[in-house]
């Protein structure tokens, strides 16, 4: 019989070598990044930002398998709480993303919010708060690319609370989860993230365990923390500073995260995601190597 703690499929992706864009001379090359992510002990990936690695199915396909690899997920970044007006756009870009993710045999589309504001500049692009209406087109339309996705390719959405956008805190998730359909959307629960926000990851695994699709696994420096909430910075500049670090020097405790995901007796992805964008391209490579020892003696 299979044991709960065999259903955690540990990962990690390239967000975790400081990758944020599809192209950008501050990244290390996509070649870097799956042979030191392969040479750090992790057999599952995520596509990162599309375009960063090939978009051929097929050179894809070689990349990954001659190092060992499988991708567990997509990603896309979405704001459908603006309505129908944006869906021919956004599909636009899924449709690109979910295509690929399938190809690669993976069955999980990352589905991140919209930032009210801009994660490079720190400019204020909207009102931080939805409308009751905004909140009813976010409902809806995450339900649309939820059952659209899955019709044609095959793929489940896991939405993704995310600082600096509206689907943030433990108030705000509770709310997107009571206000969508369970059988078509579930959360990418990133522990970072919801830290960040104020959000107790243990309590929201226990609460809304069904909800649990995926998780990314992340701590934040507390210090950090209060520094950059207290001072109002953006979530570019505040992971500039730090404010994501390498556990388990941070918060949440992932022990307890990783227990309580396994008492749910479920198969789920964990993929270690560590913001550190910009960084130098030799930072990343002994921090997965440690992060992964870690989880590790963690049972995972």
């Amino acid at each position: 019989m299979t044991t709960a703690k065999t259903r955690i499929r540990i990962g990690s992706a390239p967000d975790s070598w400081g990758v944020w864009f599809p192209d950008d001379p501050r990244q290390v090359p996509w070649q870097r990044f799956l042979d030191e992510v392969a040479g750090a002990g992790y057999r599952w990936i995520e596509l990162g930002p599309y375009g960063y690695l090939p978009t051929d199915p097929a050179r894809l396909a070689e990349e990954t398998a001659v190092r060992d690899l499988r991708v567990s997920a997509g990603t896309v970044f979405t704001g459908l709480h603006h309505g129908p007006a944006v869906w021919e756009k956004t599909w636009a870009h899924v449709a690109d993303v979910a295509a690929l993710t399938q190809a690669t045999g993976a069955r999980h589309l990352v589905v991140i919010p919209s930032f009210w504001r801009d994660d490079k500049s720190g400019e204020v692009l909207e009102d931080s708060t939805l409308t009751a209406a905004q909140w009813r087109d976010l409902a809806g339309q995450t339900e649309r690319l939820a059952r659209e996705v899955r019709d044609r390719y095959g793929l489940r959405v896991v939405v993704h609370p995310h600082a600096d956008t509206h689907i943030d805190s433990e108030e705000n998730v509770a709310r997107f989860l009571h206000a969508t359909d369970s059988d078509l959307v579930s959360l990418c629960l990133d522990t970072g993230h919801y830290a960040y926000c104020g959000g107790d990851s243990v309590k929201l695994i226990e609460t809304y365990g069904e909800r649990i699709g995926y998780l990314h696994l992340k701590q934040v420096d507390p210090e950090v923390l209060a520094h950059v909430r207290a001072a109002g910075t953006p979530f570019g500049p505040a992971v500039a500073q730090g404010v994501m670090c390498e556990p388990p020097h941070g918060v949440p405790a992932l022990e307890p995260v990783l227990a309580a995901a396994q008492d749910l007796d479920v198969d789920l992805f964990a993929i270690v995601e560590q913001d550190m964008y910009p960084c130098d391209p030799d930072k990343p490579l002994p921090i997965a190597e440690r992060t992964r020892a870690f989880l590790r003696s963690c049972g995972a």
